[in-house]
């Protein structure tokens, strides 16, 4: 199952299915990737197009357009549903670590 195999989505992971809340081609997704996060990650092409396939062939995103060698991309309701996990697994995280490292700092 997906969620089994994204249990924990890495970083680019993460910021790649967001950027996927718009249909993008894959320069914009590594461009978007890299504004989202402010320049703290980064996504070569090599790792983009691995997870890329990745995540077609676990539905979490689909191709929405071919020109070329030029595709295009956008998350799926299941890409979508394991996201939103994600998210809601780092909130709590941080909050943990609020009431954990709030006593110390």
């Amino acid at each position: 199952m997906a969620r089994e195999q994204f249990q924990n989505l890495t970083e680019p992971m993460y910021y790649i299915l967001m950027s996927l809340l718009e249909e993008r081609c894959g320069v914009d997704i590594m461009d978007s990737v890299d504004k989202i996060s402010k320049g703290r990650v980064s996504v070569g092409p090599g790792t983009l197009y691995a997870l890329l396939g990745k995540f077609e062939k676990e539905s979490m995103i689909r191709e929405t357009e071919v020109q070329g060698r030029k595709r295009s991309y956008i998350i799926t309701d299941k890409g979508k549903e394991i996201l939103l996990e994600e998210y809601k697994r780092l909130i709590s995280l941080v909050e943990d670590g609020k009431m954990y490292m709030g006593e110390r700092l």
